[in-house]
């Protein structure tokens, strides 16, 4: 067995390693990026009215979370989002740790490859600690999952007074596939009837 494929054995799968450490989705208003964290949310929630799954936004996430955070300060906010994504917006870690919204965690699932725009390598495949950038950035709490005894303490922080930040280090595999509702205007308004009721009509 070569060095690549040892790796791989070491990591967790998403298909199981996701949904475990979300646990109750239901608990969360749920911002989503893009490719295989989008998969894995679509999949776990059939895209239940209080998630919103991006497309076509990369980098933006986090800083909607936050956005929505703010607004809505009696509601837990879940951003599940991916390595590739999240770099391309790293500077919304600082954005969050300054603001400091209790009600924001945020899940990054690292696979060190950009899966939206053809699997490229990303900086965490060369090292680049996203955990601890969080930290750096004042996240409140901070862990990195990479084995299934950890799933529940990250399930635990995800629900915690935050800012919280996981990182979930899985394999380069597939996530859950699931045939997406790609009309961004029809997804927006069911996830802002979600929010607002008879108020969004």
């Amino acid at each position: 067995m070569n060095q690549q494929a040892e790796k791989q054995n070491t990591l967790l799968d998403r298909r199981q390693a996701v949904p475990a450490i979300v646990g109750r989705h239901e608990d969360f208003l749920i911002i989503v990026g893009l490719a295989g964290a989008a998969q894995d949310i679509a999949h776990l929630t059939r895209e239940a009215p209080h998630t919103y799954i991006l497309a076509g936004a990369m980098g933006g996430a986090a800083m909607m979370g936050l956005g929505l955070a703010l607004t809505q300060p009696r509601r837990q906010v879940l951003v599940v989002t991916g390595d590739g994504e999240l770099l391309m917006g790293l500077g919304s870690l600082a954005t969050i740790g300054a603001v400091r919204p209790s009600n924001l965690s945020i899940l990054c699932v690292d696979n060190a490859h950009y899966g939206e725009t053809g699997n490229q390598k990303t900086h965490t495949a060369e090292g680049i600690d996203l955990a601890g950038v969080a930290r750096s950035c004042c996240f409140t709490n901070v862990m990195e999952a990479t084995a299934a005894e950890h799933l529940s303490e990250g399930e635990r922080i995800l629900r915690q007074k935050g800012p919280n930040f996981v990182s979930l280090k899985v394999h380069d595999g597939q996530s859950q596939r699931h045939a997406r509702n790609l009309d961004a205007i029809d997804r927006k308004i069911i996830f802002r009837r979600a929010l607002l009721g008879e108020a969004a009509r």
